[in-house]
């Protein structure tokens, strides 16, 4: 009997941690879709948003995020890339029409629609954020004056 209930108390344990992911109350359906993606993840954390999960990971030794609805489907998942990752034409499109701002931030995001690349060029009066849409060409997506 002793057993039978020293062994319920730590399936309860083992089920409370993994709902409570990180401080945060995470859906149980929520962590098994996570832990089906992402099996060797580790330093995971978790954020709620409204209608979502994002998860903040290291995976293969690359940090990542992925976003999962409230019933478990995984949204997107963004990783931060070097300018060798992006397409050739991309990069070379960034060198040649951007060659006075450096860049601040550069990354990708795959959804079921495909792959998006998100970079932000700076110079010494702007901030400017482009997008490439499935590798096409670069758009603003926003544009702010420094102060």
């Amino acid at each position: 009997m002793k057993k039978i209930i020293l062994i319920l108390g730590l399936m309860l344990a083992v089920s409370i941690s993994s709902v409570y992911a990180n401080g945060k109350k995470v859906s149980p359906v929520v962590l098994e879709s996570f832990n089906k993606e992402f099996a060797s993840a580790q330093e995971v954390s978790w954020q709620e948003g409204i209608g979502y999960y994002k998860a903040a990971f290291s995976f293969n030794g690359q940090n990542m995020f992925a976003y999962f609805s409230k019933q478990g489907e995984l949204l997107s998942i963004a990783r931060y890339i070097s300018l060798l990752q992006l397409p050739i034409h991309l990069f070379s499109d960034l060198k040649k029409d951007y060659s006075d701002s450096w860049i601040t931030n550069l990354f990708e995001v795959n959804k079921k629609e495909g792959t998006h690349y998100y970079v932000t060029l700076e110079n010494a009066d702007t901030i400017l954020s482009l997008l490439s849409s499935n590798g096409s060409e670069w758009k603003t997506y926003s544009k702010k004056k420094k102060l």
